[in-house]
Parts: C-alpha cells; sequence; structure tokens
C-alpha cells in the first residue's frame, strides 16, 4: 500500500557570521522558533563552524565537468541543502559588502557545485541581513541574484528582512525588521510544507512505477 504520508518538511538556515551569539545568529535562531513552532524542521548550519577553502587559482571553473576537487567540508554542506525543502541565507553586512565567509560560500557552492544541473531548482528561498545601518539593500539585491541563479522560489516579506542594530551589544531591536522576518518565514513554512508533501508523494509514486528497465541519470548541460 502506498503511504502518502509526508514527513516534516525541512528549512536549512545557513549562517555566513564569524560572530557566534551575533545579530546574524540571534536573528538566525529566531527565525528557527518560529517554525519549529509551527512543526517545520530548522537545521542550521554555521560556516564558521567548516573548513571551506576560497577558489584556487586552477582557472577551470569554466570547463570542468565534474564537481570542485578540493578538499573540505563544501560536498557535504550541498548535500544538506539537496535534502532541504527550503533554504534560508543569513549574513552580517561587512565592509559596505556581504561578509567573506558567505562570499567564498556562494562562490564555491555555484561554480563548483551547482552549476551542473541546478539541484535546487524550485526549492523555497528567504534571505535575512543584519547591518549597523548600511549597504544592507545591496547585499540582500546579490543574494536574490543567487537564489533566481540557482532557479529557487524567493520569498516575499513586504520589506525585506534587513535588521539593524547600531548598538554595541547584539540584539534584536528593529521591530520593522522583525516584521519584516516573520512575515517571510510564515510564507516559507507554507511554501516548504507544500513543497515537501508534493515532493514525498512523487518519490513514493516514482518507486511504484518503476520496473525491470534501466533508470539513466540525465547528463544534464553545464550552465554559466
Amino acid at each position: 500500500m502506498l503511504d502518502t504520508q509526508s514527513t516534516r518538511p525541512v528549512i536549512l538556515g545557513i549562517s555566513g557570521s564569524e560572530r557566534p551569539g551575533g545579530n546574524t545568529d540571534l536573528a538566525l535562531d529566531y527565525a528557527g522558533e518560529l517554525a519549529e513552532k509551527r512543526g517545520v524542521e530548522f537545521r542550521t548550519i554555521h560556516l564558521r563552524d567548516h573548513r571551506i577553502s576560497p577558489c584556487s587559482p586552477c582557472g577551470n571553473c569554466n570547463a570542468r565537468t565534474v564537481p570542485c576537487g578540493l578538499r573540505d567540508d563544501m560536498p557535504g554542506i550541498v548535500e544538506e541543502m539537496k535534502r532541504a525543502d527550503g533554504i534560508v541565507y543569513a549574513v552580517p553586512v561587512h565592509g559596505f559588502g556581504l561578509a567573506h565567509l558567505m562570499q567564498i560560500f556562494i562562490e564555491r557552492a555555484g561554480v563548483g557545485f551547482l552549476r551542473f544541473d541546478r539541484p535546487l531548482a524550485n526549492k523555497v528561498g528567504g534571505i535575512i541581513v543584519t547591518s549597523r545601518r548600511y549597504s544592507d539593500a545591496s547585499v540582500h539585491a546579490q543574494l536574490v541574484d543567487n537564489l533566481l541563479l540557482n532557479r529557487m522560489i524567493l520569498v516575499g516579506s513586504g520589506f525585506p528582512a534587513m535588521l539593524r542594530n547600531a548598538a554595541r551589544e547584539p540584539g534584536l531591536t528593529d521591530a520593522e525588521g522583525l516584521d519584516a522576518l516573520e512575515r517571510m518565514v510564515h510564507l516559507l513554512m507554507m511554501l516548504s510544507s507544500r513543497r515537501c508533501d508534493r515532493e514525498c508523494v512523487l518519490e513514493a509514486l516514482s518507486v511504484t512505477d518503476q520496473g525491470p528497465q534501466d533508470v539513466h541519470a540525465p547528463t544534464g548541460q553545464r550552465e554559466d
């Protein structure tokens, strides 16, 4: 008998902050609390806890047909992204731009792993940006481009989920930013749940429909 009962949807939060307990961690933790209260599993990856090498001078990213060969934690993180129903990038603004941990990560993930068959296509994506005062909109726009490049479904929140804090101590003090974050997480949960239900049914159906024929993986074309 076909069991179409879905498991809990999974949202993966990826933090690009090197500061434990900072504004970015607080914002991502809050997003996770909101998700867990609604029955959604929320997992978090802190890039600072992983070995992620910057792109090497090999120069063959545009020509290679296999994933990046640098030996670090990137393959495992990419696999976690593939398994998730929704993904949230959370990052602080540093030097008027994207914090370096996230910059290195999206470069390596993109040209080294995701460009070949776009495995994140149709997953739901959201963005949280924390800052003191400046350049949060441009950082948010860069990550929007990254989600769209990977053919993900960008979750709206009215105003973007950008949280400002000019104080010396970390804290979630931006009421308007928190409202935007809550709206984003709510829609992210709703769409991730629907995607999870659909994917679980399709996976079960594909198993029952498979006969004795061989199954060949599509080759796919690489995109720049």
